[in-house]
């Protein structure tokens, strides 16, 4: 510790504090005393210090299975960002992934039951009552990317609300005044917020709202469904997802339509199916790197002290501009 206190001009018990993430040294002293560490070849006993400490130093990932098919790259994105960012605090992230069957019968996670984690992180909407399994796990836990308003949980996501505001606001400042809304608003938080933002810019704007323009695209198991078009085409659609965009737009192609020329079409999250899409997808990008960085400080501080609450934190996202969208006179 003196050797690693000398490097970087600072005291040996500021370097053990770090060292042990202990208060009283600030996040980013404590990554770069940690990182001369590991440049100077010094390496925790991981197995020694778990036994002195009685922590695992690991923290579970548990992403429901429906969110990680082979189409599926948003959510792995995330969790690689968390381990990234578990590892400068000297713990490994678990992935666990939540069967369907274990989801239903409302089974606790192996890495739970069998005391492999200091904490968990539920990254992806599991259904109401599995939530109710959730509050019954006896260490901290947090949820990622949705929220419950019944469950007394801490979570982080994106400003969905603000980002489909946004979204829509530009395609009314584009000229257009049929906007419809795809994605099933009872199937997560996140879709459903997406909608609100939505509804707001329509209500802002003076625009009436549509039944008929809501359109569903996932089952209540959350499996795409083929979207059925209104009889009266909207000029412009806000999908919840970019995924979600990126069919509609195969959809609209093979029915000889052309994006943007016949329809404007955005999509949300600016993950793989934005670039994929032909044109490219006009969408709100959200900050995973940040997302990540947030949850694993926010579980760190349960760790440390677990009557920690930090309540819903929101992570700002912002448009990327690209040609799925025209203007209209």
């Amino acid at each position: 510790m003196k050797d690693i206190a000398d490097k970087l001009g600072v005291s040996s018990v500021t370097v053990s504090k770090a060292l042990n993430d202990k208060e009283g040294v600030s996040d980013n002293l404590k990554i770069k005393i940690k990182k001369v560490a590991g440049e100077m070849g010094y390496r925790f006993n991981s197995a020694a210090k778990s036994i002195k400490d009685g922590l695992s130093y690991n923290i579970g990932v548990m992403i429901p299975h429906r969110f990680t098919g082979v189409n599926e790259s948003f959510y792995l994105r995330v969790y690689q960002e968390i381990a990234i960012h578990l590892d400068h605090y000297g713990y490994f992230g678990i992935l666990n992934i939540l069967s369907n069957e274990d989801e239903e019968q409302l089974n606790f996670p192996r890495v739970y039951s069998e005391n492999k984690v200091d904490g968990i992180i539920i990254l992806g909407q599991v259904g109401k009552k599995y939530i109710e399994t959730v509050q019954n796990m006896e260490l901290p836990k947090l949820f990622l990317d949705f929220y419950d308003e019944h469950a007394d949980i801490d979570s982080i996501i994106t400003d969905n609300f603000y980002g489909a505001y946004e979204i829509t606001n530009y395609l009314i400042q584009c000229g257009h005044r049929e906007i419809a809304y795809v994605g099933n608003i009872y199937s997560t938080s996140s879709i459903q917020d997406r909608f609100l933002g939505y509804y707001k810019s329509l209500l802002e704007h003076g625009l009436s709202y549509d039944e008929q323009l809501l359109l569903n695209d996932r089952d209540e198991r959350g499996t795409y469904i083929d979207i059925q078009l209104p009889e009266k085409m909207p000029t412009a659609f806000v999908c919840n997802c970019d995924q979600v965009a990126y069919n509609l737009c195969e959809r609209l192609t093979s029915l000889g339509y052309s994006i943007p020329q016949d329809f404007s079409v955005v999509g949300f999250d600016n993950d793989i199916y934005a670039t994929l899409a032909n044109p490219q997808l006009t969408t709100v990008e959200v900050d995973i790197q940040e997302m990540a960085r947030t949850a694993v400080k926010s579980i760190m501080d349960k760790v440390a002290n677990p009557n920690r609450r930090n309540g819903r934190v929101l992570v700002q996202g912002n448009i990327i501009y690209r040609d799925s969208v025209r203007k209209t006179n």
